[in-house]
């Protein structure tokens, strides 16, 4: 966000609710004042009774011009803009006068990375953030065993406001009501104007017992309506989209490596943090590879990579990671402690003829090492190297 600082663009936070968007808001105007001292910073922040006066945009446009400092380089930050009715006439009007560094955040239902270009007529460059990485879970929790924390991360997941909480119970109350229910489908339902919300419920615990498995709309539609639950797959795919534009749930496509096409048959959905999946659903129908395959993609995401699921040969590759021309091929398990097991998980990386890179991220518990060309790397090592910085 620094480096962004004073570009002309309209610089647009999103990110599932509650992952600490406006934390970091409020963290870069501290920066921004320590490198700048007479910075001009105006701060808006929506969910302060403080500003309920700015609730038309009208008003947001008076009361920015009001604060303009001619003199100084001036920021404007705003938090939950989506509060303030017909929020994108002040933006676009605000950025086209060229005297503002602009930072927004907003509700991920009314704000969302495929609108963007839409509301706002200027440039817009999307800042996306996630919950806390396992890395960022190794600085709040400290510990000289990343083994044994990973499997804490695991359970508990990257929502950081989770973590004040002493109790297990305490920690998946605030995760399933006041996150996901109280927020995320809250959102939805008001955006879209979700009419049976019972069926919006079925299908989050749907796609949260099957991250990592290869889903149709017909075939969630089919499980659903075998289990009683009233859906057609016209209507799931609307829901599904809604979830996705949330931040929920991202969708991975399938990639042809062979043919070097993309499939559109069938996708992967994965979960933007486990910690909802324990916290909804417990340890019902529990597997340690899927879950820990949710993450490694969710990292890959965080770390800037685009991700697809690999097919080749009619064997499948969990994840293609390709950026700025590199591409990775990465296989997940849990355990490859067993022969067939660890045979199983090589096997489609070895089918690749190319000369790109190839991982199998395992729990190994022990130093990186090769077989045939293809680095086994242990879990909670690979997860715990920060994102690289400038």
């Amino acid at each position: 966000m620094m480096e962004l600082v004073d570009t002309p663009d309209i610089k647009v936070i999103t990110g599932v609710r509650r992952s600490g968007k406006s934390k970091l808001m409020e963290a870069l105007a501290k920066k921004i004042l320590e490198q700048q001292l007479d910075a001009n910073i105006i701060h808006i922040n929506y969910n302060l009774t403080d500003f309920e006066s700015l609730m038309d945009y009208r008003a947001l446009e008076s009361y920015v011009e009001d604060h303009y400092a001619p003199e100084h380089r001036n920021y404007l930050l705003v938090d939950e803009v989506q509060m303030c009715e017909s929020f994108e006439k002040a933006i676009n009007s605000l950025h086209a006068r060229e005297k503002y560094s602009i930072f927004v955040t907003g509700s991920n239902a009314f704000l969302q990375s495929s609108d963007l270009a839409t509301l706002f007529v200027g440039r817009t460059y999307e800042i996306p953030v996630y919950p806390f990485s396992f890395s960022e879970y190794l600085e709040y929790y400290p510990s000289q065993n990343i083994y044994s924390s990973l499997t804490g991360y695991i359970a508990e997941g990257g929502m950081a406001g989770s973590f004040l909480y002493k109790t297990e119970e305490q920690k998946r109350r605030y995760i399933n009501s006041e996150v996901l229910n109280a927020l995320v489908v809250r959102d939805i339902v008001s955006k879209y104007k979700v009419k049976n919300e019972q069926l919006l419920h079925a299908l989050i615990d749907y796609l949260m017992d099957n991250v990592g498995n290869l889903t149709s709309l017909r075939s969630i539609a089919d499980t659903l309506r075998s289990n009683r639950t009233k859906a057609d797959h016209k209507t799931i795919g609307k829901y599904v989209d809604a979830l996705c534009k949330a931040f929920a749930f991202y969708r991975i496509r399938r990639y042809d490596i062979r043919g070097k096409r993309y499939l559109r048959s069938e996708d992967k959905y994965y979960l933007v943090d486990q910690g909802f999946r324990f916290a909804r659903l417990g340890t019902k129908n529990m597997d340690y590879g899927r879950v820990l395959e949710n993450i490694v993609a969710i990292e890959l995401l965080r770390r800037g990579y685009e991700a697809y699921v690999g097919v080749l040969y009619k064997k499948e590759i969990d994840f293609v990671a390709i950026k700025q021309g590199e591409k990775l091929y990465i296989q997940v398990a849990n355990d490859i402690s067993e022969e067939r097991t660890f045979e199983r998980e090589v096997s489609p990386l070895l089918a690749i003829k190319d000369a790109y890179p190839k991982i199998l991220i395992a729990r190994t518990y022990q130093p990186e090492y090769q077989h045939e060309g293809i680095r086994i790397v242990d879990a909670a090592e690979w997860l715990s190297r920060a994102i690289p910085q400038k």
